[in-house]
């Protein structure tokens, strides 16, 4: 199989009775399994969008650097300071708080949407889907693997007669973190291995198969995890509900990342684990940050699916001078 950055080709079947689906228990359950949101909270790497003054200043035409290699600053930014547009790929064109949807976190008055009609190069429409990037930024990072962190969000998911009439990627939930990477390279006549400290990119990402495809006889959706020991994505469950979910990804001292998704906002447990992996078959050093993508055809007609998120929040598995004891879904 081939994969695009924003998920699976276009040019793949994407119906589940047509994809290998593996298996979500790690052959061994005696890893190491942080359950993500468990542990101490860290104290400002997070945001329950609660303020009231929360908005977001977007300083359009945004950046496309990975698309045309023009990052077009100022870039956007919330007026908490804790959330910034992508200098690679830009920021959702639609950034607010809104009043959450039913069934959310007890006594929770604002969660943030997010959305996009243009993904790609400013005022062109693309010839592919584009994505857009929300990049949160807490002063507490780097954090060491050696804490176990965790990252836990909910997400609605809307009902699928609201969601963009594409069979592609909709959205990603993913985190940024430091490992050292051998490459190959040349010199002269000679080939030598060199070690470098790069970020990767390890997350969760939300396939839709849209009915009005000929191939699809109903709306659908499952999980994509980015990725296995050799970097592969992986096929995840379906997701045969819409509304809240709780979303988590955890890091710890062995190598594995451990990805948990269950319905609900209830705090995860060992229940809601999916996949374990190795990401590339790296050793994490440092957890950087976590952030949103959000996909849209960039058609300059079709919104994206509108994607809403509450309470995004960082936790450490062991005691750190950064973190508070964890309230667990409270405020």
């Amino acid at each position: 199989m081939s994969f695009t950055k924003t998920g699976l080709s276009k040019s793949q079947t994407l119906s589940l009775s047509m994809i290998t689906v593996f298996l979500f228990l790690t052959p061994s359950l005696k890893a190491q399994v942080v359950i993500p949101g468990s542990g101490l909270r860290v104290r400002g790497f997070g945001d329950n969008f609660e303020a009231k003054d929360w908005e977001f200043t977007h300083n359009f035409p945004k950046s496309s650097y990975n698309l045309d290699k023009k990052t077009r600053e100022p870039l956007g930014y919330s007026s908490n300071g804790l959330w910034f547009e992508s200098a690679k790929r830009g920021q959702p064109d639609v950034v607010k708080i809104i009043a959450p949807p039913k069934g959310g976190i007890l006594g929770s008055k604002g969660a943030l949407l997010m959305r996009s009609l243009s993904t790609g190069i400013p005022g062109r429409r693309g010839r592919t889907s584009n994505q857009d990037d929300f990049l949160f930024d807490g002063d507490a990072a780097p954090i060491p693997i050696s804490k176990s962190p965790s990252v836990v969000v909910r997400v609605y998911f809307p009902p699928f007669k609201y969601w963009e009439n594409s069979t592609d990627t909709s959205f990603g939930f993913r985190a940024a973190l430091q490992a050292t990477a051998t490459k190959k390279k040349r010199r002269l006549f000679r080939l030598r291995r060199v070690k470098k400290k790069e970020l990767f990119y390890p997350g969760m990402f939300i396939q839709f198969n849209s009915e009005t495809d000929a191939d699809q006889i109903v709306d659908s959706a499952f999980f994509i995890i980015r990725g296995d020991n050799q970097g592969q994505d992986v096929v995840g469950p379906e997701i045969t509900q819409t509304g809240w979910w709780t979303l988590g990804m955890s890091f710890t001292p062995d190598g594995k990342t451990h990805y948990f998704a269950s319905p609900g906002v209830d705090d995860l447990t060992m229940a809601d684990h999916i996949y374990s992996a190795q990401y590339r078959g790296l050793r994490f050093e440092n957890f950087q940050t976590f952030f949103f993508d959000i996909v849209s055809k960039d058609n300059g007609r079709s919104w994206s699916t509108p994607w809403i998120v509450d309470d995004p929040w960082v936790h450490v598995g062991q005691r750190a001078r950064f973190a508070t004891r964890s309230r667990r879904i409270g405020r």
